[in-house]
């Protein structure tokens, strides 16, 4: 095993909480120290119940603190930095663009130069046995036409909301201290994620929740945009793979290897909760669908290509889209506390009021 002693920031999030049980399920000689900063869509609830063991610490903080990150290198002998800390919401950077210009911009700044400083200047670590590894997002690529060939590594950026322009910057910071400094990089560019623990924004969990509690289900435009859906168990072993033996200073394509519309992803929601809630006074479900107004500059297709990892790595996806959802929406339906933990913060519910209600 190339790298051991992992600092794993963002990972009280979505898809960095289950990177952390990933590894600490599957193993067992790997340290993970988990920098987050607990904002409304990082809770220590998706930590819960984590395997017991010496292997695990949680530090709340920020990480555009530069000097708390070199002190975290330091003190515990991290070789591999996993960087899931971002603001990722799409609707979120329209309505308030300068969180993501500060968390996914400068803080990936100060992770790089943290790293930079501890590993290449202070030869705190062999910089031959260490990896900073960046998350992104397909996002970076812009948006397709119908018939256009899927994103390939080389596809020029062409970021078109806040969010996407925030993460190619990032992206390309990341990239340039590879090739200016020395910084042994990795790079991951995914595509829509779902699954357990994730904040009921995004449009997965958030048809569930509003399906189980007789809710309308907004539907943005005509429900044609399409995207690539990725279970987060298999991105997280696409992390792993690329982490560990990815080549220096690449990015891959990590997809779900579809391409549904969101129409076809909340309708077949809906079927799945009609088999799964028999009793249910909300069936069909389908009826709760509804059309509201679409949000600025949406994206009309986003696509995959993800022969790289595939040829180079042998990794493809596990779950095709049906047992994927199968498994989220059990997910949901078993874990009614964690559900209640996140729907009761005045935030959120907050959130919802402005970004769907006033839609209609």
């Amino acid at each position: 095993m190339k790298f051991d002693r992992l600092l794993v920031t963002g990972g009280a999030g979505f898809i960095g909480s289950n990177f952390i049980r990933y590894i600490l399920e599957g193993f067992p000689a790997v340290f993970v120290l988990n920098l987050d900063l607990l904002t409304y869509a990082g809770s220590l609830e998706n930590l819960k119940d984590l395997p017991a063991g010496s292997k695990y610490e949680f530090i709340q903080g920020d990480i555009g603190d530069e000097a708390l990150v070199k002190d975290l290198l330091r003190k515990y002998d991290i070789n591999a930095i996993v960087h899931f800390a971002a603001e990722s919401h799409v609707d979120r950077s329209i309505s308030g663009p300068s969180a993501f210009i500060n968390t996914n911009i400068l803080g990936t700044f100060s992770m790089l130069e943290a790293a930079r400083k501890v590993w290449l200047m202070e030869k705190n670590m062999d910089e031959t046995n260490v990896r900073f590894h960046h998350i992104s997002t397909d996002e970076v690529y812009g948006s397709l036409i119908p018939d256009a060939p899927a994103f390939q590594e080389n596809t020029p950026y062409a970021p078109n909301s806040p969010y996407a322009a925030s993460k190619a910057s990032s992206d390309h910071l990341v990239r340039s201290y590879n090739h200016t400094y020395g910084l042994p990089v990795t790079l991951t560019n995914c595509s829509n994620n779902y699954g357990p623990y994730q904040f009921p924004e995004k449009l997965i969990p958030l048809m569930i929740l509003n399906g189980l509690q007789g809710k309308p289900l907004p539907i943005y435009g005509d429900g044609k945009q399409i995207r690539d859906w990725l279970y987060v168990r298999d991105h997280c072993e696409a992390i792993w793979q690329v982490l560990q033996f990815g080549r220096l200073g690449e990015s891959y394509n990590i997809g779900g290897d579809n391409q549904p519309t969101n129409l076809e992803i909340v309708g077949a929601i809906c079927t799945l909760l009609d088999e799964l809630v028999p009793q249910s006074p909300y069936i069909p479900h389908h009826n709760l669908m509804q059309f509201v107004t679409d949000r600025p500059g949406h994206d009309r297709r986003y696509a995959m290509n993800g022969n790289k990892i595939n040829k180079e790595l042998g990794w493809a996806p596990r779950h095709n889209l049906q047992a994927g959802l199968r498994n989220t929406i059990t997910w949901y339906l078993e874990n009614t506390n964690w559900i209640s933990s996140i729907q009761t913060q005045k935030s959120y519910q907050a959130w919802l009021d402005q970004n769907y209600s006033r839609r209609k």
